[in-house]
């Protein structure tokens, strides 16, 4: 069996609210509910399992790998919902988007501060940025 990753845990102030974030954007199934999660799940069989935090969620950094026409559509809702982006990790680059490895990416914030990336070619995997 090789290895790979079947979840992680994502702490938030507000699960429900968090899980209407990742599914609203990034266009994934109705969350489910398990034990004291709100569970997203997505397409390469890893869930989100969202937990509400006690106290302020410590900014974590979730990527996820998108075709083209999935990014046009999730650029399309980030910009419609008026969300903030930027270009790179850093948030030094506001209202732009990269193109490492010859594809196209961007990074934003969920309601917990969570810095999240959308990508369309993994890294590494092309020319240059």
């Amino acid at each position: 069996m090789s290895v790979q990753l079947n979840h992680t845990i994502i702490h938030a102030r507000d699960k429900h609210r968090t899980a209407r974030h990742y599914v609203d954007l990034l266009g994934l199934p109705e969350p489910t509910e398990f034990g004291p999660f709100v569970v997203v799940q997505v397409d390469n069989g890893v869930s989100l399992d969202i937990a509400d935090d006690h106290g302020t969620p410590h900014p974590q950094h979730y990527a996820f790998l998108v075709s083209e026409d999935e990014f046009d559509q999730i650029f399309a809702r980030i910009r419609e919902r008026g969300i903030q982006y930027w270009a790179d990790p850093f948030h030094s680059q506001p209202d732009n988007i990269n193109h490492n490895d010859g594809g196209r990416g961007l990074y934003w914030e969920d309601p917990d501060g969570h810095n999240l990336e959308i990508i369309t070619r993994p890294y590494g995997s092309g020319a240059g940025s």
